[in-house]
């Protein structure tokens, strides 16, 4: 299969290894430095495109590929205001996206033990909920794409909540779901919830130990879509 990387930064990489590793062509590598080349590049000759590039790129990488009628996946975070966007032109031209805040197989079971605890915390007022997530320092957005699948899951369960709100040291308020976002070196990534009251706390967390997991991930939903239209998710991949 002929797969076109687009952002080849340090996920971009390990992306590019794991594919040839499972018998893979690279038929491009798109990043800052060399954005034009997209424009000449031959999309008859990619199967499949994995995007992991920076949040003011995405858009028009998902764009140019949904154009040409390349199947896309994307990884990147930070770029959703203009999802719809892309969904709409992805129907239109009845094109293939795959998108995911997140492409480990441990960080999807993660989504769904964590829907799971807030349906039967829904009732329980007496408990604060409270979400903390640590990433490197070259993460550029504010909470992770992770952190908001997993805030949306607490607020879709849990009616009080109305909103996430990042916590910079403001007034939290009754209604709102704080997320203290923290970048440390080096942290692949570890997402915590946390469920307090005067009497004790639940929590659940997860801790990625490399960035393998997602990368790898990646290439298996982009050998998954191959041949397949529509908007999809991890939840069409795994079947959940």
């Amino acid at each position: 299969m002929n797969i076109l990387i687009l952002g080849y930064g340090k996920m971009g990489k390990i992306i590019s290894e794991i594919a040839e590793g499972r018998g893979h062509h690279i038929s491009g590598k798109i990043n800052i430095e060399n954005t034009s080349d997209l424009e000449n590049l031959d999309p008859t000759q990619v199967d499949v495109a994995i995007e992991f590039s920076q949040p003011e790129a995405a858009f028009g990488n998902i764009s140019w590929c949904l154009e040409k009628g390349v199947p896309v996946v994307s990884g990147t975070t930070g770029w959703l205001e203009k999802r719809g966007e892309v969904e709409g032109l992805c129907l239109a031209k009845n094109g293939t996206f795959f998108y995911a805040s997140n492409f480990s197989v441990g960080v999807n079971v993660f989504f769904k033990v964590n829907a799971f605890l807030a349906k039967l915390m829904k009732d329980q007022a007496a408990y604060k909920v409270s979400m903390e997530e640590v990433h490197h320092t070259e993460k550029k957005d504010a909470p992770s794409g992770t952190a908001i699948t997993l805030a949306d899951g607490v607020l879709d369960k849990i009616e009080r909540l109305k909103e996430w709100t990042l916590d910079q040291g403001q007034p939290i308020k009754e209604s709102q779901l704080p997320i203290t976002a923290k970048r440390i070196d080096p942290a692949p990534g570890t997402h915590i919830i946390r469920y307090q009251s005067e009497i004790d706390e639940i929590e659940i967390s997860h801790t990625a130990h490399s960035r393998k997991g997602f990368a790898e991930g990646a290439v298996l939903v982009a050998e998954w879509i191959k041949d397949k239209k529509g908007i999809l998710s991890m939840d069409d991949f795994l079947s959940f």
